[in-house]
């Protein structure tokens, strides 16, 4: 493959980062309540993220470039879900509810715990 051919990937795979980040940021201003802004900041930011970082790693000049690329793109994977989750979990514990629940099964999980005394 040539080197152009590279090039035009490797900006293909930005261009589509650069839409899910825009996506992500349109979702955030949008929607409704906390937990679908949590939602949204986060499906669509780790993808837009590891999107344009693989188009780094393609466009990239040496192999060690590529590998600092490609571990910055495993801990986005890795931590931004986890930390979503924690700061939904949080917000649930505060008491900030959803805006539409048809059946909450984590509050009845949470209110029994509550009841035997455990945090």
């Amino acid at each position: 493959m040539t080197a152009g051919l590279f090039r035009i990937i490797a900006y293909a795979f930005m261009l589509v980062g650069v839409f899910f980040s825009f996506a992500s940021a349109l979702g955030i201003i949008r929607f409704p309540c906390v937990y679908t802004r949590i939602h949204a900041g986060t499906k669509a930011l780790t993808g837009g993220a590891v999107m344009v970082l693989i188009g780094a790693a393609i466009y990239a000049p040496t192999w060690q470039s590529t590998a600092k690329i490609l571990l910055i793109g495993a801990f986005f994977i890795a931590t931004n879900p986890l930390s979503s989750h924690a700061i939904a979990r949080a917000c649930y514990r505060h008491g900030i509810k959803p805006g539409t629940v048809y059946r909450d099964d984590y509050g009845e999980s949470l209110s029994n715990r509550k009841k035997e005394g455990k945090p």
